[in-house]
C-alpha cells in the first residue's frame, strides 16, 4: 500500500513540476519582445546592431549542464 501511494505521490510531483516548466516557458514567450514587431517586419531580420539586441533582450532559458543531463536526452 505503501508503494503505490509513494509511486502516485512521484507521478503528481512529476506532473506539477512539468506543468510549472510549461508555464515558465509560455511566460517567456509571451514577453519576448520579438513578439511585438510590427506586422510585416516580424518576419525580417534586424537592420541595426540596436535593433537585434532588443529583439533579443527577451528572458533566456537555462540549459542545464551535461553532468545534470541524462545520456541520450535532448535538452528540455
Amino acid at each position: 500500500m505503501m508503494a503505490i501511494l509513494a509511486r502516485t505521490a512521484r507521478r503528481c510531483a512529476r506532473m506539477i513540476a512539468e506543468i510549472n516548466r510549461i508555464q515558465r516557458r509560455v511566460a517567456v514567450l509571451a514577453t519576448a519582445p520579438d513578439r511585438f514587431v510590427p506586422g510585416k517586419d516580424s518576419g525580417r531580420a534586424p537592420q541595426t546592431y540596436a535593433e537585434f539586441l532588443f529583439r533579443t533582450s527577451g528572458g533566456l532559458l537555462h540549459e542545464p549542464a551535461a553532468a545534470e543531463r541524462a545520456h541520450g536526452q535532448l535538452v528540455r
